[in-house]
Formats: C-alpha cells, sequence, structure tokens
C-alpha cells in the first residue's frame, strides 16, 4: 500500500502594483537588479563625490585662508557630493532633485572651494570676512531645507473619508495645437532672424547677436523687456516644438510612418541649430537644450540619467570654464591662461558664494530687506519702465552697481534673491517649498514617463524642460529669466489638453 503524497497547488504570486499613495522607500521594489549600480561602482563613485575630490581640492597650495569660512566652504561641498551621490545611485530617474544637487555641488562646492584655496575670486567681495562664512552658511541651511522639504513630500494623503483618492488625469498635447504652436514657433524664429540680420549672424558670436539687438531698437536703457521677449519668442517656441517632435517620433510607430511628421521635425531641427545653437546663446541655455533633449530622447534609462549627472561634473570642471570661446568675436576674444586646473573655476563663472556675500553686504549698509519687491518685478518682467516707474532692477545689476563693477551682468543664486526679499526664514521656506515640489513632480515624472507612456504626454517633455532650465533659475538673477519661463507657459497652456481621445491626442 502506497500513500499519495502530493504537494498542494502552488499558489500564483499576485503581481505587486505600487500604489500611487505608497512612499517613495517602495519606489526601489519594482526596480530590476539591473538597473542598480553594482558595490564596485557605486562606493568609488560615493567616495569620490563626497571626500576625494573635495580633499584633493583642500589639500592644493594657494594663498586662501584656512578660517571658518573655508572650513565650512569644505563642508557644504561634501554635503553637496553626498547628496549627488545619492541621486547618482537612486534606483529612479530624479532630474529635479538632480540638477539642483548638481549645480550646488559644482556653482557652490567645488568652485568656491578652489577659490577659498586660491585665494582668487571672480568677482570681488567687497565686505568683511564674516559676511562670506554668513552666505556659505546660509546656503548650507537652505540646502537642509530643501532636503526636509523632501523628507515631507516622501509620504501622500491617504485621501479622504477613509476612501483612495483617484490619480488625476494626465495633462496631453492636443495634436492640432501642436501644428498651431509649430506654425507660430517657424514666425517667431523667422522675425527674430530677420531682426538681427539674418541667419549668419548666429553663427558668428553672441558679441554680434547683442549689438544686432541694439541695432534692432528693443534694448534700450536699463529696460530689457523687449529684449527677453525677442530672444525668449524667438528660442523657445521653437525648442518646445522640437521637443514634443523629438517625443512623438520616438514613442510612436504611427509618426515615424509618416513623412510630413518626419519632414516637419527635420526642419524644427534646423530651425533649432540656428536659434539654439551654442554660438549665439549663453552656455546655461544651450546647456538647457542638450539636457531638454537629452532626457526627451532617452526618457526611461537609468544609465543615461547616471551618466549625464556624473559627465556633467566632469565638463563643469574640465570644459565650461573654457566653453566662452563664442561669447567675442576674433577681435575681443582672449584665451584663458592658466597654470592650475584650479584656476578657471576662479575666473568668472562661479561667482554665485561671492555674489550672495555682496548681496548681504549690500542690504546691511542700509537698503535692508524688500519683503517681495524684486520678486513682484520678475513675475512682472514685461511690464515697461515707462508705465512702471519705479519697477525693481536686476538683483544682480543692483548689486553690481552699488559695488561700482564696470560689468554689471552678474549672477545672483536663489538664495541671494530670496533672503534679499524674505530673510533668513523666508530663504529656508522658499528652498523648503522648492525642496517638496522637486520631490513630488520627480515622483509623478518617474511613474508617467515609462516605455508605455503616452506620445503626447506632456510632463515627460515639460520635466527635462525645467530640469534643464533650473541651472539658470538656480544661479539667477530671476529676472533675466522671467521671460522663458513665461513664454515656456504660454506655449504650454496653448497644446495642452485633457481630453484622451485619439481624434485630439498624438498617436
Amino acid at each position: 500500500m502506497t500513500t499519495d503524497i502530493r504537494k498542494p497547488a502552488a499558489t500564483p504570486a499576485r503581481p505587486v502594483v505600487p500604489s500611487p499613495f505608497e512612499d517613495e522607500s517602495m519606489w526601489g521594489r519594482e526596480t530590476l537588479p539591473r538597473t542598480l549600480l553594482s558595490r564596485a561602482l557605486s562606493v568609488p563613485l560615493a567616495l569620490g563625490f563626497t571626500v576625494f575630490l573635495p580633499l584633493f581640492v583642500a589639500v592644493q597650495t594657494g594663498a586662501g585662508a584656512r578660517d571658518a569660512a573655508f572650513w565650512l566652504q569644505l563642508l557644504l561641498t561634501m554635503y553637496a557630493g553626498a547628496r549627488l551621490s545619492a541621486m547618482v545611485l537612486t534606483s529612479r530617474r530624479k532630474l529635479l532633485q538632480g540638477s539642483f544637487w548638481l549645480f550646488v555641488y559644482m556653482a557652490m562646492g567645488v568652485a568656491p572651494l578652489a577659490q577659498a584655496v586660491l585665494g582668487q575670486v571672480p568677482t570681488p567681495v567687497v565686505g568683511p570676512r564674516s559676511d562670506l562664512t554668513a552666505a556659505i552658511g546660509l546656503v548650507l541651511l537652505g540646502c537642509t531645507a530643501f532636503d526636509v522639504g523632501v523628507l515631507l513630500a516622501r509620504h501622500r494623503p491617504a485621501g479622504r473619508a477613509g476612501g483612495s483618492q483617484k490619480e488625476s488625469k494626465p495633462v496631453m498635447a492636443h495634436r492640432r495645437r501642436l501644428q498651431l504652436l509649430t506654425v507660430l514657433s517657424f514666425l517667431c524664429s523667422a522675425a527674430f532672424i530677420m531682426k538681427l540680420g539674418g541667419p549668419a549672424v548666429f553663427f558668428s558670436s553672441r558679441q554680434e547677436i547683442i549689438a544686432g539687438i541694439q541695432e534692432a531698437g528693443v534694448s534700450n536703457g536699463d529696460g530689457q523687456a523687449g529684449q527677453a521677449l525677442l530672444r525668449g519668442f524667438g528660442t523657445v517656441p521653437a525648442l518646445l516644438s522640437l521637443l514634443l517632435y523629438t517625443r512623438w517620433l520616438i514613442t510612436s510607430k504611427f509618426a515615424r510612418r509618416k513623412v510630413s511628421i518626419i519632414v516637419t521635425w527635420a526642419a524644427l531641427a534646423g530651425l533649432n541649430l540656428v536659434v539654439n545653437n551654442p554660438i549665439s546663446n549663453p552656455r546655461y541655455w544651450f546647456l538647457t537644450v542638450m539636457f531638454a533633449l537629452l532626457f526627451t530622447v532617452f526618457p526611461v534609462s537609468a544609465a543615461m540619467y547616471r551618466v549625464a549627472l556624473s559627465m556633467a561634473v566632469v565638463v563643469a570642471l574640465l570644459i565650461f570654464p573654457f566653453a566662452d570661446r563664442f561669447r567675442y568675436d576674433e577681435k575681443n576674444y582672449r584665451p584663458v591662461e592658466t597654470t592650475s586646473f584650479l584656476e578657471p573655476m576662479a575666473l568668472k563663472d562661479y561667482d554665485q558664494i561671492g555674489m550672495f556675500a555682496n548681496t548681504i553686504t549690500f542690504s546691511e549698509s542700509g537698503p535692508g530687506h524688500y519683503y517681495g519687491r524684486q520678486l513682484a518685478g520678475s513675475i512682472f518682467f514685461a511690464v515697461p519702465r515707462s508705465v512702471w516707474e519705479g519697477k525693481p532692477r536686476d538683483t544682480g545689476v543692483m548689486v553690481g552697481q552699488w559695488m561700482g563693477t564696470v560689468n554689471t551682468n552678474l549672477s545672483s543664486p536663489i538664495w541671494a534673491e530670496l533672503w534679499l526679499d524674505f530673510g533668513p526664514l523666508g530663504m529656508g521656506a522658499g528652498l523648503l517649498g522648492m525642496g517638496y515640489a522637486a520631490a513630488r513632480v520627480d515622483r509623478r515624472y518617474a511613474k508617467r514617463a515609462t516605455r508605455r507612456a503616452p506620445p503626447g504626454s506632456l510632463i515627460s517633455v515639460v520635466v527635462p524642460l525645467v530640469a534643464g532650465y533650473s541651472f539658470i533659475l538656480l544661479r539667477g538673477p530671476l529676472l533675466q529669466a522671467s521671460g522663458r519661463v513665461a513664454i515656456a507657459a504660454l506655449c504650454l497652456a496653448l497644446v495642452a489638453t485633457y481630453r484622451t481621445d485619439r481624434s485630439t491626442t498624438l498617436r
């Protein structure tokens, strides 16, 4: 007699479907192991950003003082390096947080640390050393507030009356309105090109572009609204149209079979080659263009995300300080000559910490805080000074004129803008809100910018664009950056729709 012993039938495993209200720490559970870096790569990368590079810069010889400001700057650099490493090693793409920490690490961390070692600064710090120490401490406080905002965004509300909150509808691109935006892009860019004298000027130098704008009569005196609108409408709609068509071609077989869509994309690419090339545009704007295109073409690649953040550090150290070759014409161009790899970071690009210190000195010399006046000037940038006589000036220009500098095209980082308007508490609250918003947007982007996302999903285009432009917003001044933000918002409002039927959206 034999006993029939049978194993119980295996219960099929239920697929784990992440709830939209789950904690952010659950994100990695649906990530395949191959998307994570091995320990052999992750440990050297984290140590390199956090310890090795800051200490390597700190031990170089130079005339800088090893005082409280120096050690606080070293602490800020190591803190930003640890946070940047966390962004690179995360299992999810966090574009907004990654771009924030990349900017802090290079512009507020490594570069000012090199300046502290050498005892050289790109812009004179006119106040006492204590103001520089205060500026570094406030930057560190703002970074901590940003992280607190990210932590607050980790848990979403559980819904109302015990029920789960419905997932909001995705914002899509309306096909007919996208065609209208494309037509407007060609018209605006053509007007911009003709106003400056033809396409040839866009391949000469930025100096020629500025001269062309002045000759066109849209840049007079302190009023920069006309220049901002001309350059904004000439570049932003063309870039947005190219991004939307690129996304459409990448994600839709239907689009790749339509000759008209391919021809339109090629025409937009050629148009952007003229108006958005690195010769006629500031480096930060071209960085925005490349960042947006990269993550529109590779929206779900974890490897590309890590490579972009990691290589950006190398580019910022070795290439960015020398990338102003086309700022001047042949007669006025002076090549950079250095005897140390630290010197390019002390020339003219990374003046954010010094300008924050100068802003503190400027405020304490009499004007005090402005309680939102500077922010109001940035929001209502398009109002001409002939209508608004007391319209605030660009913060960097205002501080530069107070300092007596010849070149007033100076930066004013977001820390300085918030501090000048609202003081240290307002600055901390503003950066806390930025951290909260960045975490929420990154979370939604990671969920919706997937391989199965519809071709017309606007978040797949908007978030890479905002991440790239955040370098300009963080560097400041806000008044200079407001024009393109407003124009981009108008363009997105034109094409945005909540309708998802095939007759209106991209397919």
